[in-house]
């Protein structure tokens, strides 16, 4: 009986690690997060070090592929982009702290975080987000709905913030990030997804398992990323084309 007593042991705890996000937890002290709700919602489930620190390139392909099934080499590439943002020279790793450093990959026009301008922008704001939902009418956001809630907020955040920027990084993470909703959390060949999945996870930075999400499948790449933010950039008004490009107030 106490063999049996093992093995069911040691088959709950392997099923913990190969599905971490049965094990959820907020940040406590000390924790780290940043302005992506998805990368906080791997760091609440544990893809990523719960703590957000220390985020190396294998630990990040792993979490990234084991979490939301994204292939390698953009995995590699968000890694290249992440590492910037560390301030520490020749730097191996970095933490979802700072991913917030402003202007780097952290931008004005978040769909769901304040501009550095007036406030923090690694913690969720319910009056964003609220403008961006009210841009995806009815149950499922389609790719139509997204690059209109993103324009919007391009719009606002140049008209209310006297320091507006957006750099070319910041226009395309940007566009990847409206496009990384609609694959990860919906329907790919369709683009589009349910508005109370990507509600959840921007809302409580959780993977919305319980709504009945799951994992991605087949492979998340860059070629299939790439496609998702041109459709949403020829959605886009051509005035918000050459504000994004500008960065400039007025």
């Amino acid at each position: 009986m106490k063999f049996f007593t093992i093995i069911i042991a040691l088959w709950v705890a392997t099923l913990g690690y190969a599905h971490p996000h049965l094990h959820w937890t907020p940040p406590g002290p000390g924790d780290v997060r940043g302005p992506c709700p998805m990368l906080n919602s791997l760091a609440n489930h544990a893809y990523l070090p719960h703590d957000g620190k220390n985020i190396d390139v294998a630990i990040t392909k792993k979490a990234l592929l084991d979490a939301l099934n994204i292939d390698e080499d953009l995995g590699q590439f968000l890694f290249d982009n992440a590492i910037t943002t560390n301030p520490v020279p020749n730097a191996t790793a970095y933490s979802l702290a700072d991913l917030s450093r402003h202007n780097i990959l952290e931008h004005d026009a978040s769909f769901s975080r304040q501009d550095a301008h007036s406030g923090p922008q690694d913690v969720f704001d319910a009056k964003t987000f609220a403008e961006t939902q009210s841009y995806w009418h009815g149950p499922v956001i389609n790719v139509t709905m997204a690059a209109q809630a993103r324009q919007a907020r391009i719009r606002t955040s140049n008209a209310t913030n006297p320091e507006y920027s957006l750099s070319p990084l910041g226009v395309g993470f940007s566009l990847g990030e409206a496009a990384a909703y609609l694959i990860i959390l919906g329907d790919r060949e369709n683009h589009t997804a349910r508005k109370n999945v990507v509600e959840y996870l921007f809302e409580n930075e959780r993977l919305p398992t319980k709504l009945g999400w799951q994992r991605p499948e087949p492979l998340v790449t860059f070629v299939e990323l790439q496609n998702v933010m041109g459709k949403l950039y020829n959605e886009t008004d051509l005035d918000i084309r050459t504000l994004a490009r500008r960065g400039m107030h007025g």
